[in-house]
């Protein structure tokens, strides 16, 4: 079945006037950054028939006359054509909003000959930058791709559902169709724990996690803001015991989901490398190149912090990175033992972040061997 990219015009392929909303003149017309080569690039690597889907609020009316809309126009698509970026079609309504016609996104009034089954509408995507080009996706069955920092603007409409990615960055939209979603969770239920970890490599950060051990929550969550992954990690451990099973079983349940997460590791940077904190200085180094290893050269005095003895360390890494299958280097000096223990998390985060990094336009295993 055929599938398409359902793209906006205005804040999506040019910047969108920022007085009046119109672009109506050459002054006003602005490309939005990064789109040629990554539009260019998904139009020459993938399968998605290009629909260009926008309002031009009056359009024809004397408060934007159509004389002042098609020159510019057409210019944005002969430039766009010469980049290697064509459209199969092109849909303008021309409502005001309040009109409050069946045409008008997010409306599907213009989008007849996508919704008779023979579009794979499930694996098709609305491109926009507003709330009612991912309501658009919700109509039609899509999902949607939202050129905005973030999803605050869906809340109203409870829209977040909908919407896959949420970025202004038009390499990170071509990597998301180009290289799919790295996304994982793990169950891991044994008679003393049960773990419940979800993840996504390339989220903004956003954190839920509840182990019962405040402290741990706190070393974990920094794995997910500083290293950009959104992380959910809910934990029913056996803490009338002790914290041994509860920190073993997350590391091990946080490890098998990187792993998966990962897939075929294509394109990544792969290596990740420090930094201080206050008195401390701490390196983490990681390979994720399918060997599990851990250097550990660092000494804690106290034997908790918060509700987390120290000894604990030194496992939780090791397991984590067993079943992550990585090699991790890690070394820590300093006085601060919360100080030293909270760089290293930040330091691994950071060294993450570098090595899940993506190049779509050297998307091979990186690695003579041909696999990792």
């Amino acid at each position: 079945m055929k599938k398409a990219l359902f793209i906006d015009r205005d804040g999506t392929l040019v910047i969108e006037p920022p007085v009046d909303y119109q672009l109506d003149s050459f002054h006003k017309l602005e490309f939005y950054p990064k789109v040629f080569r990554n539009l260019g690039f998904i139009r020459s690597k993938l399968d998605f028939e290009f629909v260009m889907v926008t309002n031009q609020d009056g359009l024809g009316t004397s408060s934007f006359p159509e004389d002042t809309f098609w020159p510019v126009h057409n210019l944005v698509l002969k430039t766009l054509e010469g980049e290697g970026i064509t459209f199969d079609d092109i849909l303008i309504d021309r409502s005001f909003p309040e009109d409050h016609v069946p045409t008008r996104k997010p409306g599907t009034g213009m989008m007849g000959k996508y919704l008779t089954g023979d579009y794979d509408l499930a694996n098709s995507f609305v491109i926009g930058d507003r709330a009612t080009d991912v309501e658009l996706a919700k109509n039609m069955g899509c999902k949607a791709i939202l050129l905005q920092d973030n999803m605050d603007i869906l809340k109203e409409k409870e829209l977040e559902s909908y919407c896959v990615l949420a970025t202004t960055d038009w390499d990170k939209v071509a990597e998301f169709l180009f290289a799919g979603e790295r996304m994982a969770e793990v169950r891991r239920t044994t008679k003393e724990t049960d773990i419940y970890v979800s993840l996504n490599l390339d989220g903004s950060g956003k954190c839920d996690i509840s182990t019962g051990l405040g402290f741990f929550d706190h070393m974990l969550e920094q794995i997910g803001k500083h290293g950009g992954i959104d992380l959910t990690i809910q934990v029913k451990g056996d803490l009338e015991v002790d914290e041994h099973h509860t920190i073993e079983d997350t590391a091990i349940a946080l490890g098998e989901c990187i792993y998966q997460a990962l897939g075929s590791k294509r394109g990544i940077e792969r290596y990740g490398y420090c930094l201080p904190m206050d008195d401390c200085l701490c390196q983490v180094a990681l390979d994720f190149g399918g060997r599990a290893w851990l250097v550990w050269d660092a000494e804690f005095h106290r034997e908790k912090i918060g509700e987390m003895p120290t000894e604990m360390f030194l496992h939780f890494f090791k397991s984590m990175s067993d079943a992550a299958r990585m090699n991790l280097n890690i070394k820590a000096e300093g006085q601060n033992e919360h100080h030293k223990i909270e760089g290293i998390f930040k330091a691994l985060a950071r060294a993450m972040k570098m090595a899940v990094r993506r190049d779509i336009y050297h998307f091979e295993v990186p690695s003579s061997k041909g696999c990792i």
